[in-house]
């Protein structure tokens, strides 16, 4: 008798260096966003500790394309999902030390866990991370800021990994940080960051933070399914006062909604689709350049494809 045997199809995983950390195919993406939305990874790649990283970096094929995702507060996955590798980092780079007036942490640490620790060890001006929702290695990406504070103006150094896995210490200065955005190569990966505050009496430092907490919460739809500030303030304008002027406040596409109560936030209230959102706000930018010539520019960063790749075995 005849055998035939099926020859095992090759996935992106097969092509990848062997590493201590895990990989993970077609694996889904929208629960890790807060619009709660989009399609899955080719493959998610959880490093062990930078020098995991570092060596898939330099050993991956160089044709895959590499996507770093923090805890998904301030992006758009489109619903056909990430090709290549998506890059999310873990426990291992979520470290924070206090050193002096110096809080060294690791990318993966949340906004507010560095706030508190910095109040904690009565370090202040650090106090605007708790309104910032998301990780140290994205506010080093796109120089978060809030409350008259940007991450510049706290940034000693930050170390990163180039393309190649090698390991850069950059000071401050060689970020070329501005209004949300930092110079640094988009396929550079932000590993850790040191911060520098003042000295600070912890009471009066938890007495801010709860200032900005309260009002946050009173100004923005921070408990329902939204990414964060949908677009930059134009020089001289805010995006939320062109948004309402243009008369976009409370529209809608389907289940996505432009929030009512700031307007410069976008709204999953149900079963929206990336597609819904993505949509909705680039009929914002219409209006808003209908009425006033002025083009937003887009802040919640998008990833991804309209549709889910045959070949990726999976999907939605």
């Amino acid at each position: 008798m005849n055998v035939m045997t099926k020859r095992k199809e090759t996935t992106l995983t097969d092509r990848l260096p062997a590493v201590r950390g895990r990989y993970r195919e077609n694996a889904p993406l929208a629960g890790v966003t807060w619009f709660g939305v989009g399609g899955p990874a080719e493959v998610v790649f959880r490093p062990a500790d930078i020098e995991d990283l570092s060596h898939f970096l330099r050993d991956k094929p160089a044709d895959v394309p590499v996507t770093v995702i923090g805890v998904g507060s301030n992006i758009l996955v489109r619903d056909g999902g990430v090709p290549g590798v998506v890059v999310r980092l873990g426990r291992a780079f979520a470290n924070i030390a206090v050193e002096g007036r110096n809080i060294v942490c690791g990318a993966a640490c949340l906004d507010l866990n560095v706030a508190t620790a910095a109040k904690n060890a009565g370090i202040a001006g650090l106090e605007f991370l708790c309104g910032v929702p998301g990780t140290i290695g994205g506010a080093l990406r796109m120089n978060a800021g809030a409350y008259g504070r940007e991450t510049k103006d706290i940034l000693v150094e930050a170390q990163a990994l180039d393309p190649h896995g090698q390991v850069h210490v950059l000071k401050g200065a060689d970020l070329g940080m501005t209004y949300r955005k930092s110079a640094l190569p988009c396929d550079w990966i932000f590993v850790e960051a040191r911060l520098h505050g003042d000295p600070g009496d912890p009471e009066t430092i938890a007495q801010r933070m709860a200032e900005i907490r309260a009002e946050r919460g009173g100004s923005q739809p921070v408990r329902s399914r939204t990414g964060g500030s949908t677009f930059k303030n134009p020089p001289g304008h805010k995006a939320w006062e062109l948004i309402d002027k243009a008369g976009c406040r409370g529209l809608r596409r389907g289940a996505a909604m432009v929030s009512e109560q700031h307007c410069n936030f976008l709204i999953n209230t149900g079963n929206a689709t990336a597609a819904d959102l993505e949509f909705l706000g680039e009929e914002i930018r219409t209006r808003v350049h209908q009425a006033s010539g002025i083009r937003l520019e887009w802040e919640i960063r998008r990833i991804g494809l309209p549709n889910v790749p045959r070949d990726w075995g999976g999907g939605l």
